[in-house]
């Protein structure tokens, strides 16, 4: 069965730090704190959109530093969510927190609710970066706390950020290395996107940070997704949620509703150029093999990989095969093929 969040968002309480980009109601719509009630409504609904399906998801609280939140507050809301895990109506909880608001004692107490997932927002492992950004932590903070977690045997999720303050394409492959290397279960990569009421925004409108483009976010982003996934390691989000708040504050940046999708397109697009260069094809019509549920993968938004090809000489014709992977790609001249389909 599919993984399932049912996702609370407890909006920039606890957290002693104001990034520099960070405007988190805004960014996740929510404009007040939830309560116990609001976590078992929460549930109570997901149990009867999802039905058995809850049995692989986790009731998830997103937004905040939440080990960093009053702890009776933090208990509150895990005292609320713990019955339906307790009794295997849901998989676990998972939460999202800062790297330096993780140590032993608050690991003991996120095992005895049954907390499944941490997520840590590392953002960049660039101490420099997190400097300038006024991340409040260091790049051996998410380290050690990504280790602590794993050692208590919890899912280790880790996000990061491209295009931030003082960052460039560079230091952001080699944030992606170094959280790589702590073996993460799962990443979140999210393109800066410069919000209005936050110190971004006026360096933004002062001239000292120039945000990256959709395109440029595209192009970076479609490597570091391929990366993490030849590692072995889910990136189960790219890019920040749409939202009609997000919308409506959002001054600049790489902000694009369907980023995923324009990154795994841009992977495609790179592979069917490498695999044409490679077998010495710059011309004619070929038809492509690709699996059925990458079609549109392949094909782009608004059939941009194709007009790409169509640019090269190539007319691309498409041939759904099954038996491939979601990124195969297998040319054939069609002049070269023989029998009929």
């Amino acid at each position: 069965m599919k993984h399932s969040n049912i996702s609370i968002f407890v909006p920039h309480t606890g957290c002693k730090h104001q990034c520099t980009f960070c405007n988190q109601r805004e960014i996740t719509g929510q404009q007040y704190l939830p309560c116990a009630e609001d976590v078992v409504r929460a549930a109570v609904q997901a149990e009867k959109d999802l039905g058995e399906r809850t049995k692989n998801a986790e009731i998830a609280f997103f937004g905040g530093s939440f080990t960093a939140i009053k702890r009776s507050y933090m208990t509150e809301l895990l005292d609320a969510a713990y019955p339906f895990v307790a009794d295997g109506r849901f998989y676990g909880i998972r939460l999202s927190t800062r790297p330096d608001a993780i140590d032993r004692e608050v690991l003991d107490l996120l095992e005895g609710y049954g907390v499944t997932s941490i997520e840590l927002g590392a953002q960049s492992m660039n101490d420099d970066v997190l400097q300038m950004n006024r991340r409040g932590h260091t790049a051996e903070d998410v380290e050690k706390a990504s280790s602590l977690i794993k050692q208590y045997g919890f899912s280790l999720g880790l996000q990061m950020m491209t295009g931030m303050y003082g960052s460039d394409d560079d230091k952001d492959r080699e944030t992606a290395r170094r959280l790589a290397a702590l073996s993460p279960d799962t990443v979140r990569i999210y393109p800066t996107v410069v919000m209005t009421g936050t110190e971004l925004y006026d360096l933004y409108k002062s001239g000292k940070y120039i945000p990256q483009t959709v395109e440029q976010a595209v192009e970076l982003c479609a490597g570091l997704l391929e990366y993490f996934e030849e590692k072995g390691i889910s990136v189960i989000r790219l890019g920040l949620h749409d939202s009609e708040s997000l919308r409506s504050s959002m001054a600049a940046g790489a902000f694009h509703p369907a980023m995923r999708e324009l990154c795994e397109s841009r992977i495609m697009l790179r592979k069917t150029l490498d695999i044409l260069d490679k077998k010495n094809i710059h011309g004619g019509t070929v038809q492509f093999g690709i699996a059925p549920c990458s079609v549109s993968r392949f094909t782009g938004q608004k059939r941009c990989n194709i007009n790409a090809l169509r640019d090269r000489g190539i007319i691309a014709v498409i041939r759904q095969d099954p038996a491939l992977g979601k990124y195969d790609i297998v040319p054939v001249r069609k002049e070269e093929r023989k029998g009929c389909d």
